[in-house]
């Protein structure tokens, strides 16, 4: 024990060396880098823990040494007490046990082997995640369920696409499933709660073990599926809880509610069959007409969400015959004309291009080398204050990085400027991000609309002109840049980079350029942005007549 405690100060230094760039921060889901710091947190827990358990494990072994030899001696001198107090030596051995002997087990017994453990986690605890990141963290696996149209078997097997041996290492148990199932039901959703606590309670019917009994599941999912219409299944549910505990206050007072329920319903359904009937016919011919309804005719969020999965708007032939990939030198520029970059055009309208092998892997590092420390939960604007704040449909953390504190940056901001041929000192900063779970960004403009007229007041520098996104990693599956209104899908691709205008050469804001970035579905996107402003393109990107140009 006292070796054991003699480490306990370098423990204590090596993980305040460790987590001193964790303490200025949290929302740890909204950033999967960060995230990885919390693995090695947790590594470092884990090895304090089994010093831990091996001091525990000797000392045990100790005290058994003590119980063997004593069930031994006990054994042979009850057999004849007297003759054995007889010999001298057992006389005096036996009061030395009971007055020292004895004693020195109780402190040894009674000795402390968790200092060191319980210490580290101290020191760990102020940094660990809140109850606000776990339920981030749960409701990021909700979103995904439904951008993906995934299942819950699929999720809890973890069995997603582009998977590799890591991330079908560990399954989802009962009691994953059941809080999943909570944080849905604390919030009224229904729908979700009834679909993880149905998988909960699947994988005890095939003989999980769990803390967690089926009463407890079964009182809840027939309690959502009852919320949602279906009061014939919910009576279902509540007959098989009380199977398994008849004496279920609440559930046997649901059973009398739900059976008058139905026995209403039949009544009121007996009245008006004729009317549902037709109601039916009708509802089938809408359908149809719905199927049969143009792209630009889906709701906004299911547009998204098409765009996501890869269903969107596919391009005719004769538009795609119009997109190239090209040598691109920006009219001869000084330093384009002996190493002209890779230009290959994404879409037509609106014009987006993107710019391959435009960021080296050594960059890349050094942007995110220079960014991880900073990172800060990204804000929005909002319109009603003009100031900037965190939103639920921005899922992610962002740093700004200036030129002048790294040659690095200030060379991919000459490099933005050469190829776009845009003044970027009035831009803003270099934008980076990190994706957290299930991150995303839902659609929204890059440049303020004449309803925002003070929305980048403050910076001086007019609207946001373009954009220019870098994608610095690949992305397993999902994290595509879409556009809703036109149908336009960019998948990340590390190395390269997307370029687009936001307003029109008149100034007009382009609203074909309204964007969202997809939910992460597996892997880590990292991506840097720069807004380019109107001030300084006067003779760069001269102004035209027509709005609409």
């Amino acid at each position: 024990p006292l070796s054991f405690r003699m480490e306990l100060p370098c423990w204590c230094l090596l993980l305040l060396s460790c987590l001193q760039l964790l303490s200025a921060h949290n929302d740890f889901f909204t950033s999967i880098g960060q995230m990885t710091d919390l693995l090695y947190t947790e590594k470092d827990l884990v090895t304090s823990l089994k010093d831990y358990i091996r001091a525990e494990e000797n000392k045990l072994e100790r005290v058994k040494r003590w119980a063997d030899k004593l069930d031994s001696l006990t054994a042979t001198a009850t057999q004849d007490p007297e003759g054995f107090l007889g010999h001298p030596v057992n006389a005096f051995k036996l009061m030395k046990r009971l007055n020292t002997e004895w004693g020195d087990l109780e402190s040894l017994v009674l000795s402390d082997t968790t200092d060191g453990f319980i210490s580290n986690l101290t020191i760990q605890r102020q940094y660990f995640p809140t109850e606000e990141d776990q339920t981030g963290a749960a409701k990021a696996l909700l979103r995904l369920q439904d951008t993906y149209k995934l299942d819950a078997n699929t999720i809890s097997t973890g069995d997603l696409p582009g998977k590799s041996c890591y991330f079908s290492k560990y399954q989802m148990t009962v009691e994953d499933c059941y809080e999943l199932g909570k944080i849905a039901y604390s919030d009224a959703d229904y729908y979700h709660t009834e679909l993880w606590m149905a998988q909960a309670l699947k994988q005890l019917d095939e003989g999980e073990e769990s803390t967690i009994d089926k009463v407890t599941v079964l009182d809840y999912l027939s309690y959502a599926i009852y919320q949602q219409g279906e009061i014939e299944r919910a009576l279902e549910y509540t007959l098989r809880l009380l199977k398994l505990d008849p004496e279920h206050q609440r559930a046997k007072g649901n059973v009398k509610y739900f059976e008058f329920q139905l026995e209403k319903q039949k009544k009121e359904e007996t009245a008006r069959t004729q009317e549902e009937s037709g109601k039916r016919v009708t509802s089938e011919k809408n359908k149809k007409k719905k199927q049969n309804n143009s792209f630009s005719l889906i709701p906004e969020r299911k547009k998204y969400e098409m765009l996501c999965r890869g269903e969107g708007l596919k391009m005719t032939p004769r538009r795609q015959s119009r997109l190239f990939c090209r040598y691109y030198n920006n009219n001869r520029h000084p330093r384009f004309v002996l190493a002209p970059v890779k230009q290959q055009d994404e879409w037509d309208r609106p014009y987006i291009v993107r710019y391959l092998d435009i960021i080296s892997d050594a960059e890349i590092e050094k942007v995110k080398q220079l960014a991880k420390p900073r990172l800060r939960r990204a804000t929005v604007h909002d319109p009603q204050t003009g100031k900037l704040t965190t939103a639920q449909y921005r899922v992610s953390k962002s740093a700004w990085l200036t030129g002048y504190e790294d040659p690095v940056i200030e060379r991919i901001n000459e490099r933005i400027e050469g190829i776009t041929g845009l003044e970027v000192d009035t831009a803003e900063e270099l934008q980076v991000a990190n994706y957290g779970v299930g991150g995303q960004y839902e659609p929204h403009f890059d440049f303020g609309r004449k309803d925002e007229p003070d929305a980048f007041k403050e910076l001086g520098t007019g609207n946001r002109i373009a954009t220019w996104l870098f994608y610095m990693s690949d992305v397993t599956a999902g994290g595509a840049t879409v556009f809703p209104d036109v149908g336009a899908a960019v998948w990340p691709k590390k190395g390269t980079a997307v370029f687009w205008y936001n307003l029109f050469a008149s100034g007009e804001g382009d609203y074909s350029t309204r964007h969202a970035a997809c939910p992460v579905l597996v892997g880590n996107k990292w991506v840097s942005n720069k807004w380019i402003h109107e001030r300084g393109q006067e003779w760069r990107r001269p102004c035209s007549l027509n709005e609409t140009e």
